[in-house]
């Protein structure tokens, strides 16, 4: 074989191996895609079912049930109200379809948990098979920490479609903030009357010595100037010996 027909035969297994390698790749794609699409199921129909019949449901299409929620509905008890995805949708094998089961028709008449502690409106709740939603909360002078303000759904429902009842919270009156003034270089002694007369409390004074500053006056201070403080917060100063 002339140096020539070596040139033509390694061009010919040139395009024999492309040609081979592309068929192998083309199969692994096709495989691949079926592999693929076999483990994927259509999302069966749940609503209506009991939750141990739509859990049987899934399961058969290798499908796990996860309950979200219970509401109150038409539905007998038990019965699943919602389900999330939709039926007919796609969905691989071992994927969650997510529901919301039914307690039947609303029985309980939501009690009234205004003026209540928030500890006492739970236990009234838990009475009564209701749970607690939300809970909100705001600062408002004239009404003592930890009471419940308003509620939702309203005292008296008989029409509420969930058993949870969300709250807003008192938190009581609102803390009294301040801006932390500036009392480098004063005296120590200005310095702790300033304190004094925005409500703070001197907490320490720490001796410095070798600052460069005039002795007694006041070097550094902890919180800093300009930090939010509230009445009675402690404060300490570094002062020039």
């Amino acid at each position: 074989m002339n140096f020539r027909e070596r040139i033509e035969w390694a061009g010919r297994m040139t395009v024999l191996v492309f040609f081979l390698a592309s068929i192998a790749f083309l199969s692994a794609l096709i495989t691949m895609r079926f592999a693929i699409e076999g483990r994927e199921v259509s999302t069966p129909d749940l609503v209506g079912l009991s939750t141990t019949q739509a859990e049987r449901d899934a399961g058969s299409h290798g499908l796990h049930m996860r309950i979200e929620d219970h509401i109150y509905s038409s539905l007998p008890k038990d019965a699943v109200v919602r389900q999330s995805p939709a039926s007919g949708s796609e969905l691989k094998k071992g994927e969650l379809v997510h529901v919301v089961v039914s307690l039947g028709v609303q029985t309980t008449t939501i009690p009234r948990l205004n003026d209540r502690s928030l500890r006492a409106a739970q236990i009234e709740l838990l009475s009564e098979g209701l749970q607690t939603g939300e809970i909100s909360s705001v600062h408002l002078a004239g009404f003592a920490p930890d009471f419940v303000l308003q509620q939702s759904p309203p005292a008296g429902s008989t029409n509420a479609t969930s058993p949870h009842i969300d709250m807003l919270l008192s938190m009581g009156a609102p803390e009294v903030a301040y801006v932390m003034p500036a009392l480098e270089g004063l005296p120590a002694a200005e310095a702790e009357q300033r304190l004094e007369a925005a409500g703070l409390k001197l907490d320490k004074i720490t001796p410095m010595p070798l600052t460069g500053k005039p002795p007694g006056t006041v070097t550094s201070q902890l919180p800093l100037r300009g930090a939010r403080v509230q009445t009675g917060e402690s404060v300490e100063l570094q002062v020039a010996q």
